[in-house]
């Protein structure tokens, strides 16, 4: 449990983790945009292919950022082994103590305003822990398996995409159109979580005056007015 009473700032996420984050943001924006601008095309032009190539430079974008959001998944996971032990809440939601779930449920009333102070976390509090886990981490990799799976089409039989990901079409019943409706619609999903996820950053940083966003930047956790409590 992350529960802590002290009045001094703590050092709580280290540069890798705050770098990571905001490339992940940029990563997420950009494969979102464009990810619905392939979902959704604008109109065609008419006039040489050559000349008008948008819908490719849509895709070149989209597998960029792809790439990056994937290798810095893969880095994010390394930097919980070797990281301190906040890094490590992310993938690990102690989910047999008793403790966490006593405090799962009492963030619960929290952020449903039925409790009048909050309890003070120098990590993620367990509803954070239990939220990312699940729709952050496992969202992201069912977004890296089935979108690497679309672009195995593209790069064609035997390619390094297909070995890897050739077994994700066929779990969605051997059509790829199925599998593009899902990834289309675990993007939705991860919008709808970085909505909530801003949302309590800034709610958190307000309410329960505690640095959210500022920490995410110089990795320091501080407990606003605690020292006159």
């Amino acid at each position: 449990m992350s529960e802590t009473a002290s009045t001094k700032p703590v050092y709580v996420y280290e540069a890798p983790v705050r770098l990571w984050h905001w490339i992940n943001a940029g990563a997420i924006t950009v494969l979102a945009i464009t990810g619905y601008l392939i979902g959704s095309p604008p109109p065609s032009l008419s006039g040489q292919a050559s000349q008008h190539y948008l819908m490719g430079d849509i895709r070149f974008i989209h597998f960029t950022a792809a790439y990056i959001f994937t290798i810095g998944l893969l880095g994010r996971m390394y930097w919980a082994f070797v990281g301190n032990r906040y890094s490590r809440e992310l993938f690990l939601p102690p989910v047999f103590s008793g403790e966490w779930w006593r405090g799962l449920f009492f963030e619960l009333r929290w952020y449903l305003f039925l409790e009048r102070k909050p309890h003070d976390f120098v990590g993620h509090n367990p509803l954070a822990q239990i939220a990312m886990f699940c729709m952050f981490v496992l969202g992201s990799l069912f977004m890296i398996c089935t979108g690497f799976a679309l672009y195995a089409e593209e790069l064609g039989p035997h390619s390094w995409a297909e070995s890897l990901f050739g077994w994700v079409v066929p779990l969605f019943g051997g059509n790829p159109q199925t599998v593009h409706t899902w990834h289309h619609l675990g993007m939705w999903f991860l919008i709808c979580f970085v909505i909530a996820h801003v949302y309590i950053a800034v709610r958190e940083d307000i309410v329960s005056r505690q640095t959210m966003v500022s920490t995410m930047i110089n990795g320091w956790r501080v407990f606003k007015d605690r020292g006159s409590e």
